[in-house]
């Protein structure tokens, strides 16, 4: 992945590069640290069960605007409603996900598992829903076209009613991508439209009412940096980094501290997420309402990610000594599990009460048909699931991307306020469906692939394929099996500079280019009918080499981060 000389570049928390000496102990140190608080994984080229690396991190915090920072923060109790409605609506599910099943085998699989508990009724309608909305900032947004910036000049600087016009007058908007059910001529149109507004808010020096977009970069570089943000996707299942969003911010606290810059702590945020998402688990529990029941954690057969599974155990043992915690993989649950007579899930002779999933989200944690009829157990027995098969299929990508379109959020969503606000963090989703819609979008890729990824109905990352790559593989579909997946809009976030610590990497680290990812955790609990529990949760932040196109933080490209909250890039970074 290239990086657009162009690209807004955030300022830095504190001024760098460091002096070399002090950069070599303050790392050396920071790693000790991360090691002995809990930031760390197993390692996957040298596995060893009884050892531990420190997980790669970024030495200080990255900066975020803290507009958005609340912004994102503020909506995710909205979010968890709508994925709880989506979760709950069977005609949507079945209909949405009624091509994707035909050639995605692993998807099928769920659905059939969804299928049949629908036929017998649900066991347990509670269900606990854990969910991590994960956003980028968009540094290329419609508002700072020419014609944006001429709208906001006669309208002042209110950013509502100038935003609405920008939006319109680049033919965008809240949910621009449509999901692909539209016509195809209005599409194009569309696509055509906000090309020409994206050519026009490249112009170096195009002259809009006597301000260029050079002077307005210069001068309000908060906006040019970052005027929005977008959703990248909904994790619905085994929504990791509890524990190490928050232990990113002792490292790097520690590390400010260290460097002579505790002044800067407060504008750190507070991140009770580990406790936000535990205590989710024990509100389950207490639904439950059966004192010796278990909490369950579906794990791996082999956890890489073991600090951050772990804490969420340890914290549940050490806050609520009287819930014990078991840990299983599917086979163990296969070998194990028996329900009882009220469809109790009965392990070992202990009832669950709870089943949280940290495993099952992708098709190498199912070895045979004995995982797939564990997790049918599982379905059909009394245990409240974080997530529910629903939960679970409400998260995949296909669903996520007819959410994106503005009459289906009208469907999960009453408020007119929220409908506007929700489909404003939509980036553009589009439908590979073998429709005229579907073969559109197609045709698209194939013209422009550099401004696209390709997603299919997988978590866990890596699956994904980026830019000029796509071309090749659609070409090596067929039409069906294009239904498996989704085309999105590529983001363009603006850039951090700072030093990313790897294990095994020369010392001392050297400074790179980087983007973040912001993930906010949720909890919500409840029935078709009734919401019991509804919060956000926390937040993490991954940050990855800005040339790298996935940021997984075990594969070593992305590192852990924590946001460093900035109200104007004017502040003096010293």
């Amino acid at each position: 992945m290239s990086v657009d000389p162009n690209t807004p570049v955030l300022r830095n928390c504190i001024h760098l590069p460091l002096p070399e000496d002090e950069l070599i102990e303050v790392t050396g140190k920071a790693k000790d640290y991360a090691i002995m608080h809990g930031a760390a994984m197993r390692s996957k080229t040298s596995f060893s069960p009884d050892s531990l690396n420190f997980a790669p991190f970024v030495l200080v915090p990255s900066s975020f605007p803290r507009k958005e920072f609340e912004k994102a923060v503020g909506l995710q109790p909205i979010i968890n409603r709508l994925m709880h409605n989506v979760a709950h609506d069977e005609e949507f599910i079945t209909t949405t996900l009624a091509e994707t099943i035909k050639v995605d085998e692993f998807t099928a699989n769920l659905f059939n598992i969804y299928r049949k508990v629908l036929a017998h009724g649900f066991t347990q309608r509670t269900s606990l829903g854990m969910l991590r909305s994960d956003l980028m900032l968009e540094s290329g947004c419609p508002e700072l076209s020419p014609k944006a910036l001429l709208l906001r000049g006669e309208a002042g600087e209110d950013g509502q009613a100038d935003t609405a016009a920008a939006a319109a007058a680049a033919g965008t908007g809240s949910g621009s991508g449509g999901g692909g059910r539209g016509k195809a001529k209005s599409k194009a149109e569309a696509r055509s439209e906000e090309e020409e507004a994206k050519r026009d808010m490249h112009l170096s020096r195009a002259t809009v009412s006597g301000i260029t977009t050079a002077t307005v970069a210069s001068k309000d570089r908060k906006t040019a940096a970052y005027c929005c943000w977008k959703q990248v996707e909904i994790n619905t299942i085994a929504s990791g980094f509890g524990h190490l969003g928050p232990a990113s911010k002792t490292v790097q606290s520690f590390v400010l501290r260290e460097l002579g810059h505790a002044d800067k702590l407060p504008k750190m945020p507070n991140n009770n997420a580990l406790a936000g998402l535990c205590d989710g688990m024990v509100k389950a529990w207490d639904i439950y309402a059966k004192p010796q029941a278990v909490i369950l954690f579906i794990i791996e057969d082999v956890s890489y990610n073991i600090c951050d599974q772990r804490f969420h155990e340890f914290y549940i043992r050490e806050t609520y000594p009287h819930i014990k915690v078991l840990r299983r993989t599917l086979t163990d649950v296969h070998r194990e599990g028996k329900l009882g007579l009220n469809k109790e899930l009965l392990l070992s002779g202990l009832e669950v009460a709870v089943i949280y999933f940290r495993a099952g989200y992708e098709p190498g944690h199912y070895h045979s048909q004995d995982e797939w009829d564990a997790r049918y157990l599982m379905e059909t027995s009394l245990a409240i699931k974080c997530p529910s098969i629903q939960y679970h299929l409400a998260g995949t990508k296909k669903v996520q991307q007819a959410l994106a379109q503005p009459a289906v959020l009208e469907r999960f969503i009453n408020d007119p306020d929220e409908i506007k606000a929700v489909g404003k963090i939509f980036t553009g989703l589009y439908s590979l469906d073998d429709n005229d819609a579907g073969n559109a979008t197609y045709e698209m890729a194939l013209r422009t692939p550099e401004k696209f990824v390709l997603k299919p109905q997988r978590e866990g990352g890596g699956n994904n394929v980026y830019g000029l790559d796509i071309p090749d593989a659609l070409k090596r579909m067929s039409r069906v099996e294009r239904s498996g997946w989704i085309l999105m809009d590529l983001i363009h976030p603006p850039l951090t500079k700072g030093y990313m610590v790897r294990p095994g990497a020369e010392m001392p680290p050297t400074i790179v280019d980087m983007v973040s990812e912001l993930g906010i955790f949720g909890v919500v609990i409840g029935d078709a009918d009734h919401i019991i529990h509804n919060y956000q949760a926390g937040h993490m932040l991954r940050t990855k080499l800005a040339t790298a196109n996935e940021g997984g933080v075990a594969a070593g490209l992305g590192a852990l981060d924590s946001p460093y909250l900035i109200d104007s890039d004017d502040e003096d970074e010293n």
